[in-house]
């Protein structure tokens, strides 16, 4: 038995609100033939989805043999259609590429029916509408009366205690509209069979009750229904509609090859996608491998060096250009500040302080950097003993007081030794400086007192080196 209470149901649409059902309240036997009448816009069509599950109402309940639906989710009326209601559409819904045995046999495959079972019970369907002979069939094969007794054979396939028809002979001539609905007269009577029509003759012909509504309210009941000894309703749930996963798998593949040529460009345009793609993104990571490769080097060749005192050399160079206009007064000459500023523009850094936070929060940085090391401005004295046994420095370099006059001697050697020029360096002790260099002949050092000549080009070598 099914129990419509007090049910209402609002659909707004921005500003506008329109009410399709005002607390309306009917019973419906277990076997009966009703059909509700009524003018479009009267709520019908939104009685008939509440009552199959297809819209939900704003208020009221919607009991099921004593079990209220107030707290019913999807999934829960999903499983309650698939049992329980049976759907005739006026516009058929069979699925055009598949046979009409098929399109029946679809309220099965979401029942998780076998498929043996399946096909014998589609058949017995078809049989009771009189198409078993047509099963092999598609559905552009046939009438539209035939397609309509499909589509009636499909609600019954899954003997549903509920068929819902909405307006089922609404594109059907009159001698076929009569044969549909001699079918489910003869449905109706050991289940319920509830239908919207708008033709009241077809109603008094074949319905034994017939509801009229009316702006959202029932305003006549030819047969209502009392319910005696009314017992409390209770919440319960379902279940839920399921398909096994091989199911689904064969009805993809099927529907893939129904379109054979749409599946081949859908693949081939998606295979093209694809490859794109990884193209892309295989350049791009190539690209930005080269890149890290060639900072690594660069960064190994020119490394960062942040020294006691820096210098602007830019400001500096600036500072002494002359370009400006000013005035002098007769007799007067203007000072250029050339050697103040030159001074004022070199900084000194608290390398000590530097120094304790790069070891304090090497964890931190260790990611970003290759390796740090320190050099202390302590000048190594280097000697050896010459061709004529006579003992030499080497480092600092006395070269210029060979090579010139003691007044341009002084001078280079200076010059020399302020600027850090010098051949001698303390070796990095990265490891990986290893991969920038080729050695040409010997070996790398290994002890403290071991000296390592790097050449500018593979096969040269300055005369300052060599002498020195």
């Amino acid at each position: 038995m099914l129990e419509i209470r007090n049910i209402s149901k609002t659909y707004k649409t921005g500003d506008l609100v329109q009410k399709a059902l005002n607390n309306v309240s009917l019973n419906l036997r277990d076997n009966e033939f009703v059909a509700i009448l009524g003018p479009s816009g009267s709520g019908k069509t939104t009685l008939l989805n509440i009552i199959g599950g297809l819209d939900h109402y704003d208020s009221g309940d919607l009991v099921i043999n004593g079990v209220s639906t107030k707290n019913y989710k999807d999934r829960d009326y999903d499983a309650y259609r698939n049992h329980s209601i049976g759907f005739v559409f006026q516009s058929y819904n069979l699925i055009p590429h598949q046979t009409i045995l098929a399109n029946v046999e679809l309220a099965l495959t979401i029942s998780g029916v076998s498929k043996n079972d399946r096909r014998q019970r589609a058949l017995n369907a078809l049989d009771k509408v009189g198409l078993k002979e047509q099963a092999h069939k598609r559905p552009n094969q046939l009438s539209g009366g035939q397609m309509q007794r499909v589509a009636i054979a499909r609600a019954l396939v899954n003997n549903p205690d509920i068929v819902l028809a909405d307006e089922p002979t609404g594109a059907l001539d009159t001698k076929t509209s009569i044969q549909v609905m001699e079918l489910l007269k003869e449905v109706a009577k050991d289940r319920l069979v509830v239908m919207v029509t708008h033709n009241p003759e077809l109603a008094d012909n074949y319905a034994n009750r017939i509801v009229r509504l009316k702006d959202g309210e029932i305003i006549d009941d030819s047969n209502p229904y009392q319910v005696i000894n009314n017992k409390e309703t209770i919440n319960k749930r379902i279940g839920k509609a399921k398909m096994s996963f091989f199911t689904a798998l064969s009805l993809s593949f099927n529907n893939l090859l129904t379109k054979k040529g749409r599946t081949i460009l859908t693949a081939f345009a998606g295979s093209i996608g694809i490859i794109g793609i990884a193209l892309i993104l295989s350049v791009s990571q190539g690209f930005q491998n080269y890149i890290d490769s060639i900072q690594r080097n660069t960064l190994s060749s020119y490394p960062l060096t942040i020294n006691k005192e820096s210098a602007d050399f830019v400001s500096m160079v600036l500072s002494m250009r002359s370009d400006a206009e000013y005035e002098v007064e007769d007799g007067y000459v203007k000072e250029q500040n050339f050697m103040s500023n030159m001074f004022s523009s070199v900084n000194t850094n608290d390398l000590k302080s530097f120094k304790y936070y790069l070891e304090e929060n090497y964890d931190d940085i260790k990611d970003d950097v290759t390796n740090v090391s320190y050099t202390y401005s302590i000048t190594p004295i280097i000697y050896t003993i010459d061709s004529t046994d006579t003992l030499v420095k080497l480092n600092p370099n006395g070269m210029f007081s060979s090579m010139t006059s003691n007044s341009l001697s002084s001078y280079m050697t200076s010059t020399y030794s302020s600027y850090g020029f010098g051949v001698y360096s303390e070796m990095n002790s990265n490891e990986d400086i290893r991969n920038d260099y080729d050695v040409l002949a010997g070996r790398w050092p290994k002890e403290y007192n071991e000296i390592i000549i790097v050449l500018s080009q593979k096969d040269s070598i300055s005369d300052l080196l060599a002498y020195s």
